[in-house]
């Protein structure tokens, strides 16, 4: 099945030709390729349909009010939610700050508290410190010596003040997968709202979000084949009727008059100001026909078997330090002993292959492992042993990392 998937993927024909044959991309946990079909889609937006939506009451403008009402209930589909339970953001990051504004800051209070963990990115963690104006405290749930977080110190970090969980479906450096179920289950037993980063989950295997009973899930559409510039919003209907908009303007009123007097169209579309992303919308159709057509338990599996490969490959070098070899998901975090991971990663671009170095947007995270920087090396469902093979080869040499600048 994943043979010969690369031929789905301009990036790496183009790139194999400039880079004398030998690419090696390995930092799908930041962004991905795209697909022709995707690419194509984007571009039948720009060539075919170029309207604004809910503004012509001509044909192409029509076209596009049935593409965004379709792509709507594709997304929802994909994730097991309701049509108006999904709200077009620009990213992760949009859909994590509209909730701590349009939610948080709304019912939350002095003295309450949200629980997150050393281990979040940025965006899962800025938009909770900015609640900190309204005495609202940040807690940080204790990891494990590894960096994985458990259910059990997910339940010793509860207390009556705790309102809110923010936390990771699989965490963007050590990659290490958090029992959202139970989680949640627990949480709900308290009354207390569960939103899931899913930026790391959601393009590698099955979401189902009524499974999960998560409130929020957020995820960006670049990391699933889709385009940037395009995320998610989750959120169970009653919540989202029941939040202030983070953006006002065009499009998300039902009416507005002289005496301020307003009124707001109802979730998901009060929350969508302005233009959409239409031709982003119009990939993110394409990208999830895409990713069903291989099958998110297929992707999973495949990802898990070439994580599996990779590890024991990089044990079989003396000079890898790996910090996360039992995580569940396809992120290989990793130093070259004694050299500087910036250095290690420019050294390796020297051979052709692509991977990420430095604090990861998880700068909290640095801390607890003892190091300034981390390379990360990241799988996909394009990637192959072959890949690996060349990661490993490379990293044989991997301490002669000045032949990149010198050579």
């Amino acid at each position: 099945m994943f043979e010969n998937i690369k031929n789905d993927f301009p990036m790496f024909k183009n790139n194999k030709e400039m880079q004398g044959n030998r690419f090696v991309f390995l930092d799908s946990a930041s962004t991905t390729f795209k697909p022709q079909c995707v690419i194509d889609a984007i571009n039948s937006y720009y060539e075919k349909f170029n309207a604004n939506s809910h503004r012509g009451d001509y044909d192409i403008a029509h076209c596009v009010d049935e593409k965004v009402k379709e792509v709507r209930e594709k997304v929802a589909k994909f994730i097991n939610a309701n049509k108006n339970e999904i709200v077009f953001t620009s990213g992760t990051s949009m859909s994590l700050n509209l909730i701590s504004y349009g939610y948080a800051a709304k019912y939350l209070k002095a003295g309450d508290e949200i629980l997150i963990s050393e281990a979040e990115h940025a965006s899962n963690v800025l938009p909770w410190y900015k609640l900190q104006e309204k005495g609202i405290k940040i807690r940080f749930i204790p990891l494990l010596e590894n960096g994985r977080l458990t259910v059990e110190n997910f339940k010793k970090s509860l207390s009556s003040a705790v309102k809110m969980v923010c936390l990771a479906h699989i965490t963007n450096v050590l990659g290490y997968e958090i029992d959202v179920k139970e989680i949640c289950r627990i949480a709900h037993e308290k009354g207390i709202i569960v939103s899931i980063d899913g930026a790391q989950s959601v393009p590698h295997k099955k979401i189902d979000v009524k499974n999960l009973d998560c409130d929020f899930l957020s995820f960006s559409i670049h990391k699933m084949c889709g385009p940037t510039g395009i995320g998610i919003l989750y959120g169970k209907y009653e919540l989202l009727d029941s939040m202030d908009a983070f953006l006002t303007g065009g499009g998300m009123n039902a009416k507005f008059d002289m005496c301020g007097d307003v009124k707001y169209l109802t979730a998901p579309e009060k929350f969508e100001a302005g233009t959409l992303n239409l031709a982003g919308i119009y990939g993110t159709g394409a990208a999830i026909d895409y990713l069903n057509s291989i099958g998110m338990e297929n992707i999973e599996k495949y990802e898990k078997e070439l994580k599996k490969y990779a590890v024991l490959k990089l044990f079989q070098n003396k000079n890898i330090e790996i910090y996360n070899a039992d995580a569940e998901s396809g992120i290989i975090t990793f130093n070259y002993k004694n050299v500087f991971a910036q250095d290690e990663a420019t050294y390796l671009n020297s051979k052709g292959i692509c991977v990420r170095s430095g604090q990861h947007c998880a700068k909290i995270l640095n801390d607890f492992l003892k190091t300034p920087a981390t390379i990360r090396a990241s799988l996909y469902f394009y990637n192959t042993k072959e890949d690996i093979d060349a990661l490993c080869d490379a990293l044989e040499k991997g301490g002669d990392y000045l032949d990149a600048y010198f050579n």
